[in-house]
């Protein structure tokens, strides 16, 4: 093997290209079990984001089931989740299009409409087989003001309208029916908690009608977050509850007596922001398959009621969306080498079996992949904050001598969500090319226990920055990255984190943000139900603490900016809507801050569309290439940043006196 050659950080030749991201890729979501049958979704950015159901069949036939135009997804809470469910080969699935649900029978090529055309969004889908009929949550669009919530019984023929089961409460979820058909549990929650707050579990009788009865509260109420409630095929209730302060597995026993089934600090559920999330199921032997998260790594569980959990060794170290029933278990697994994949494991060892389906056919070279080094370190007030730090990497090249790489700061959305051990290729895309990337997970995020997501209580725009910044300071200090070319970057709540930071802190010379929040207030008063009061916990009551939003909304402190950002925005977006980026870029552009915006018609909260991710990704790198000195290698469009010349002039000027920029 020929010797590395040294080259300028961030200048390094890549086997990786924008394009790639999204060339020969899918995004996959919702695995599912039917029998021997293994169905899953696949986005396709090269079809504009359109998810499509497919089937894997135990022939080894991998088909397509839903032709365009047909998009299974659904916006309840505008995130989604819970978009289809299949039964005896039966499909019901949700067209984000129209909002309607749709009957795939088997063997047959098209859906059939069975919701009426109206202002309903349906979603976590379940069927009550015994009634002929599927449970599903529906949010009503018609009447002024939020939308309102219900858990509806739709007839399989659809020749009759949906009928409401359960309404009152501000949000319901996870429906799900008894083996035996005669109880329906289900969650609950009201304004202004989020589900990772503070859920009622409730039970309801069914009686021969399919009418709710009695309905009692099986578990949760303040201060603890129930979720994922499942019936195992014996009929007991089990569910995932944060009442030791970690997300545990427990069941529903007669007394009523709640029983622990996992007693650890690891969490066997994610926060909520999709519905019809699935870390647990039922094997055939009758014990629980289980996902627990620590310390930023998934990790399989056998779990038998009574004894201590089982670790099942894997190389993988990210699984999300885990189903299981007597024949087998499926999850999309992946690891810091190995990208997302469709893959099953066997029933009774748990040990994995097949692959069916990779987010990409041909794999990246693991001689380019930059594997990430698991940190803890210290930040404000003595806390400890962690993340995952991605050194640069490629085989054929160094950086020159006596340089540091560059680093980007990126910082995950939520801001309740957390950093994932899987092969991410958007960080790779930068780290082959020389340049540092340090994912953080700050105070609030989820995976390390209920008092560190609590953290962020109260603090949101003062620990998350603090954390990101510590993280910069960190690997500086450490001899890892450039001082004087530290970026952030992030999307939604980690676009506000960004935008935060470049307005309240000087520690970065370039910032990113994706359909970042600039504005609180404005986000308290103008974005949808779901998160409407998601800021009363992290900031404070909306008017009341007003004078805090004020304080802590970059768009009102962008006199603080001194550095280049680049603004990506999304126009459909209703969670961000692009109002509050365009007023970002007005102020930078009023304040002759180098700056440069790109929007994105059509693209909503997350890019979906291939054209939409390529494009962003062209841009960071042209971005962050136009900013730290160095030129990228390989032909990317022009990113105009009026102004650079003159912010680099001032900004050597003031290292020249002694102040970093």
């Amino acid at each position: 093997m020929t010797a590395a050659v040294a080259r300028p950080y961030g200048s390094w030749p890549s086997p990786l290209r924008p394009e790639d991201l999204v060339s020969d890729a899918v995004r996959l979501a919702e695995p599912w079990l039917d029998g021997e049958d293994v169905y899953w979704l696949e986005g396709r950015p090269s079809e504009d984001g359109r998810r499509v159901l497919v089937r894997h069949s135990p022939g080894g036939t991998t088909a397509d089931l839903t032709p365009p135009p047909f998009n299974v997804r659904t916006r309840v809470h505008e995130y989604g989740g819970g978009s289809y469910t299949v039964a005896g080969g039966t499909v019901v699935f949700s067209d984000v299009r129209d909002g309607r649900l749709y009957r795939l029978d088997p063997g047959v090529a098209l859906p059939i409409q069975i919701t009426p055309d109206g202002p309903w969004r349906y979603a976590d889908l379940r069927f009550d087989a015994g009634r002929r009929r599927f449970i599903a949550v529906r949010e009503d669009h018609g009447a002024a003001g939020q939308p309102e919530a219900a858990i509806v019984a739709v007839p399989l023929d659809g020749d009759r309208p949906p009928t409401v089961l359960v309404q009152g409460p501000d949000f319901l979820a996870a429906p799900r029916v008894s083996p035996d058909g005669s109880r329906l549990a289900w969650l609950e929650w009201d304004h202004p908690d989020m589900p990772w707050d503070a859920t009622r579990l409730r039970v309801g009788l069914l009686d021969e009608a399919g009418a709710i009865g009695r309905a009692d509260l099986a578990a949760g109420g303040p201060e603890e977050s129930i979720a994922q409630p499942e019936w195992s095929p014996g009929g007991i209730l089990h569910f995932v509850s944060d009442r030791s302060g970690w997300w545990n597995l427990y069941r529903l026993m007669d007394g009523p007596r709640l029983e622990p089934l996992c007693a650890m600090d690891a969490e066997f559920a994610d926060p909520a922001w999709v519905l019809g999330l699935s870390s647990y199921g039922f094997v055939a032997d009758g014990s629980i398959a289980a996902v627990g998260r620590r310390d930023g790594t998934d990790r399989l569980f056998r779990v038998v009621p009574g004894q201590r959990p089982t670790l099942i060794p894997l190389a993988y170290t990210e699984l999300d969306g885990l189903v299981a029933d007597p024949t087998g278990v499926v999850a999309v697994a992946g690891s810091p080498t190995e990208g997302a994949a469709i893959v099953t494991f066997d029933a009774a060892t748990l040990a994995p079996t097949r692959v069916l389906r990779r987010e990409r056919s041909v794999p990246l070279d693991p001689r380019y992949i930059s594997v990430p080094e698991s940190i803890a370190y210290g930040s404000t007030d003595g806390r400890v904050a962690h993340a995952q730090y991605y050194p640069p990497h490629n085989p054929h090249f160094i950086g020159r001598e006596g340089e540091l790489p560059p680093l980007v700061v990126y910082v995950h959305g939520g801001p309740t969500a957390g950093t994932s051990s899987g092969l991410d290729l958007d960080i790779q895309l930068l780290t082959t090319r020389g340049i540092a990337v340090v994912d953080v997970d700050y105070g609030g995020s989820t995976g390390y226990g209920r008092t560190y997501r609590e953290t962020l209580d109260g603090a949101w725009g003062v620990v998350d920055v603090d954390d990101s910044v510590a993280a910069a300071r960190f690997l500086v200090a450490r001899g890892d990255v450039d001082p004087d070319r530290l970026a952030i970057a992030g999307g939604s709540a980690g676009g506000y984190t960004t935008l935060a930071a470049l307005a309240f802190r000087d520690t970065f010379s370039a910032g990113i943000s994706q359909f970042g929040i600039g504005d609180l207030a404005a986000m308290a008063v103008e974005t949808h139900k779901f998160e409407s009061r998601y800021l009363d916990r992290l900031i404070g009551p909306y008017p009341a603490a007003a004078d805090t939003y004020r304080q802590r909304s970059p768009i009102h402190h962008l006199d603080g900016i001194s550095c280049p950002v680049l603004v990506l925005q999304g126009l459909n977006d209703k969670v961000v809507p692009p109002n509050q980026a365009e007023a970002i870029v007005e102020a930078l552009a009023a304040r002759g801050i180098p700056h440069a915006y790109l929007a994105f018609e059509g693209e909503a909260h997350g890019f979906r569309g291939g054209s939409a991710i390529r494009r962003a990704a062209e841009a960071e790198i042209a971005f962050l290439g136009a900013v730290f000195g160095f030129t990228p290698a390989g032909s990317l469009p022009e990113l105009a940043l009026p102004g650079l010349d003159a912010w680099r002039t001032n900004a050597r000027r003031r290292s020249s006196v002694g102040v970093q920029a």
